[in-house]
């Protein structure tokens, strides 16, 4: 690993760490992928929220990035000159938050989703007046369950909604499917491209998106953009649906040994503050490089619990490098980040532009 070990004996500790050189070959593998399938690569910004990660995958070929909410989408754009196209991949509610975005819509192209009348009414009322209007996509719910209307028809319908309203215009259809949806993915969105071109209207872009099934997006050829995320960095969740290795894994956090109170028991300075409590279907709270032996079975706030079958053979003062079950939720909860690599000097400290921004 580019961390050598002199240089993580100097970082104070919790510390979130991340390999430029690991991320760049994440960012480079699923562009070939969409390259070759003719697939535009439209990547969520929510797993690093740093405007330098967000360059970087647009210079490998990215057309445009994701944001989940106005405030991120803000933080990215003040962060970047070279960000002038994004998409937001939420309902957004409220004269405060509409007048944020109205303010983002003469920076950039913007795009915005809704699934319901609700949401496209507050959008027109804000746009009815300016000068361009806002394009806004369907969110269709292919499998997963969360937001997205329920059937093509449904889809249908509110596309011609938006089409009528002032100050909007119909910019396509989005989903987030379930890992392995490929199948659904296309059912639907054929059925409500159809439907929608037969009224007339035409449908600009279908865009999908998912880390776990990246690799299969052109298996649903009606898709024509996806939105990875957490790609860029993987984490412990992705390793364990056989998306990538460890070596895979650009992001880490550095922990250190606190309290060795038993042989087959220690205790680090990294708890659900530093590691997150999302445990994604696994057993556990990461996985400590180089050591399959430990578990990290349990976590307080300030505190995560290590144990192994046998001697632990831990001594208070190690350090060690876990990846997380869940990276996007890490940075999140860290103001800072310790960056190595991609021609950079020694060991980096970037602030997380966009941390916090959730509303």
């Amino acid at each position: 690993m580019p961390f050598p070990e002199t240089s993580l004996a100097t970082i104070d500790t919790p510390a979130v760490l991340v390999d430029l050189d690991i991320a760049r070959s994440n960012i480079a593998r699923f562009q070939a992928y969409a390259d070759a399938h003719g697939i535009a690569v439209r990547p969520h910004i929510k797993t690093h929220k740093l405007p330098a990660i967000a360059e970087m995958q647009l210079d490998a070929g990215a057309i445009g990035i994701t944001c989940q909410k106005v405030s991120e989408a803000e933080a990215m754009i003040a962060g970047s000159d070279a960000i002038r196209d994004v998409l937001i991949t939420y309902n957004i509610l409220g004269g405060e938050k509409l007048e944020h975005l109205k303010a983002l819509a003469k920076k950039v192209k913007l795009r915005v989703v809704a699934d319901n009348r609700t949401v496209v009414d507050g959008l027109s009322a804000a746009f009815a007046g300016e000068v361009a209007p806002l394009s806004v996509l369907v969110e269709c719910n292919t499998g997963a369950n969360r937001c997205g209307v329920a059937t093509p028809e449904e889809a249908d319908a509110l596309a011609a909604v938006i089409d009528a309203a002032p100050g909007l215009v119909f910019g396509g259809l989005m989903t987030y499917p379930p890992a392995g949806g490929e199948a659904g993915v296309e059912r639907f969105m054929g059925a409500a491209k159809d439907l929608i071109e037969a009224r007339g209207i035409a449908v600009p872009m279908i865009t999908s998106g998912g880390t776990p099934s990246m690799m299969h997006a052109a298996e649903a050829p009606v898709t024509t953009e996806y939105r990875p995320g957490t790609y860029v960095y993987n984490d412990r969740s992705l390793v364990s649906r056989g998306v990538c290795g460890w070596e895979d894994c650009a992001l880490t956090v550095l922990a250190t040994v606190v309290s060795v109170p038993a042989p087959d028991r220690a205790i680090i300075d990294a708890g659900s503050k530093t590691l997150t409590s999302d445990l994604l279907g696994l057993s556990g709270y990461g996985h400590v490089l180089g050591r399959d032996d430990i578990a990290i079975d349990q976590l307080s706030e300030e505190h995560g619990r290590l144990v192994s079958t046998g001697p632990i053979g831990l001594k208070v003062g190690d350090k060690l490098r876990i990846v997380p079950n869940h990276a996007c939720v890490v940075t999140n909860m860290v103001d800072t980040l310790k960056i190595t690599g991609a021609g950079h000097d020694g060991i980096e400290t970037w602030p997380v532009a966009a941390r916090g921004r959730i509303v």
